[in-house]
């Protein structure tokens, strides 16, 4: 076997020998010396590329080249192995950064969302808010003009009961029917509120007799209704009238008497109280 290995080896050396030499002697041109400076073909790399590496093509040189040992294949292959080394770490570098740039637009979303919901969040409370200011607005507006109609309607009573007293000449007590009269008048007015009550004393005479004589008799009129109905006293309104010419006829009233009326505000809110 190391036999044929050996003359195997012989052959190929032979036959690359022969190669080269027929290979000068086919570049050699006798003409050479007739061609332009410029048509010379360039200056060659001196570094050999065939497969001696410079070395002569003989049977030592095979088995002694540098293509047989380690050394020499490393050689070829470490800037191989270094690019793509470097190719690995690039490639690593790059998914690093590529997972960092993912990383903060993950992040950058995440807060975005975070603060869009938060702006949401504040939003519908703003809305909350104006919505109850709108409606405790329109709440305030409804009471203010149901004040003003309320103060509007303050002033506007009726009359809804009237009576007369009638007293003997020089005499402030009241009578049986008298009494009758008013308790039938201030029997409703229990429990109600809203109204008030009007009484003019009225007396026959002159001058401050009459007017002391219709304020007697006034005065018997509202103590009996405070007394015996419990009429609160800021709601009568008592006026001693004496004895004044009727309007338009130039005469003055006959008798002794004094005139009750109830006047009422139907107010809702006065009807409370």
């Amino acid at each position: 076997m190391r036999k044929h290995l050996l003359i195997s080896i012989l052959f190929v050396s032979v036959l690359s020998a022969w190669a080269q030499q027929t290979n000068n002697s086919s570049n050699t041109d006798p003409n050479t010396s007739s061609v332009s400076q410029s048509d010379r073909e360039p200056i060659p790399d001196p570094r050999p590329k065939d497969f001696w590496d410079g070395d002569d093509p003989n049977f030592g040189n095979l088995v002694t080249h540098p293509i047989t040992t380690k050394k020499y294949v490393q050689k070829y292959v470490g800037p191989i192995r270094d690019r793509l080394n470097e190719l690995d770490q690039l490639t690593a570098e790059n998914n690093g950064r590529t997972k960092d740039v993912d990383a903060r637009a993950k992040q950058g979303i995440q807060m975005a969302s975070e603060r869009a919901s938060l702006a949401d969040q504040h939003s519908s409370e703003a809305a909350n808010k104006a919505q109850l200011a709108q409606t405790a607005a329109n709440q305030a507006s409804t009471r203010v003009s149901a004040a003003e109609q309320t103060v509007a309607n303050l002033d506007q009573y009726k009359g809804t009961a009237q009576t007369e007293i009638r007293f003997r000449p020089g005499q402030s007590e009241l009578s049986k029917s008298a009494k009758d009269a008013l308790d039938e008048m201030a029997g409703p007015l229990k429990g109600q509120g809203g109204y008030i009550i009007e009484v003019r004393g009225f007396s026959p005479g002159h001058g401050q007799t009459a007017i002391r004589n219709s304020q007697k008799m006034a005065d018997s009129v509202v103590r009996y209704m405070v007394l015996n109905h419990n009429i609160p006293v800021y709601r009568i309104y008592a006026m001693s009238m004496g004895n004044p010419a009727v309007a338009g006829e130039g005469k003055r009233s006959e008798g002794a008497r004094v005139e009750v009326n109830v006047l009422k505000n139907d107010l809702p809110t006065s009807a409370q109280k």
